[in-house]
Order: C-alpha cells, then structure tokens, then sequence
C-alpha cells in the first residue's frame, strides 16, 4: 500500500515528470493513489503525495465520495481561470492537522488525459475547482506553505510543527 508523503519532504516540492499516455501501470497507480485518498478521507491527491514524481492525479469531491465517482487526470494542464479571487481554507494529505486560508480563482478548466489515453476538458468551480488548482500545484512543486499568502505562511508553518508534535495524521484538518 502506498504511504502519504508529509512536509518538509524534499520529494514534495519537486517538479512532476509527464506521464506517458496510455500507459497501462497508470490505471494501477491510480487505483492505489485512489484507495489511499479514500482511506485518509481526502477529495484529492496528487502523484507526488505517494512518492511518484509523474503528473498523475485523482480526485472525488463529492459529498458521497465513492470509487465509483473518482476521477483520474493523466498530465493535467490548468488552461485557464477566472472570477474574483476567493480566500478559503484548504486542508492538504501531506500537511495534516492544519487548515490554511488560500485564495484562488473559483472557476477553472483543466485540460487532460483519461486512463485509456483520450483526450478531456473539465470545467469547475467550488471545492472541484479549488481541488484541481491544489493537485495541479503539487504536480508542480508546490505545497500549501508556498501557495499561501507571505504573511499567512509563517503562522501555518508554526501551527503546522505544533500539529505534527500533537501527532496529527494525514486526513487530519485539525487537532
């Protein structure tokens, strides 16, 4: 079974290889990186968060998540965005016990590839909007700490060491 990756891991802030498409260890890593998500109650996770480095991700933002709703973005590629920035609390698998405040555009469209290698659009606002921009931003490198405002990031990095002291696991938003 694959295994979350935490901050300050160096692996976490490493740029993501593209995958190749249509290659078949693809739809196995997908449904381990999908168990893995669902176990620790997540609506996403990016490659990089399993010690993968392929721009891989899976996600499932609905209220009843379920494998049956999962989707799986092969080389995603955030096309656009746009509306007024919205500020809300983001939770992250890799920085558990920590909700950090982090302003995005609400609609996005992500252009990618399916597990048998065809080619998808999906547009989206609210939490699968916000979803996609979090994994696209893992697949580039960057965490929670270096997506948040600078004056809002030294307070989550501090809240972040009291949270793993406290024991916080990933799936944890708080403790």
């Amino acid at each position: 079974m694959l295994k979350i990756v935490t901050a300050p891991d160096p692996l976490l802030r490493e740029v993501c290889e593209p995958c190749v498409v249509g290659d078949r260890d693809l739809k196995r890593l997908a449904k381990q990186m999908g168990k893995v998500m669902y176990k620790n109650n997540g609506c996403g996770l990016a490659a990089p968060q399993v010690g993968v480095l392929k721009r891989l991700i899976v996600v499932d933002c609905e209220e009843e998540r379920d494998p049956k709703n999962l989707i799986v973005l092969v080389n995603p590629v955030l096309m656009d965005s746009w509306g007024d920035p919205e500020e809300a609390g983001e939770g992250c698998l890799s920085c558990p016990g920590i909700t950090v405040p982090i302003t995005r555009k609400p609609w996005v469209r992500v252009r990618y590839f399916d597990l048998d290698g065809e080619e998808w659009e999906i547009e989206s606002d609210g939490l699968l909007g916000r979803c996609l921009q979090h994994e696209i931003d893992h697949l580039d490198g960057k965490t929670l700490f270096e997506t948040c405002s600078a004056d809002v990031k030294l307070s989550a990095l501090s809240a972040y060491e009291k949270a793993k002291a406290a024991g916080a696991k990933p799936g944890d938003v708080g403790v």
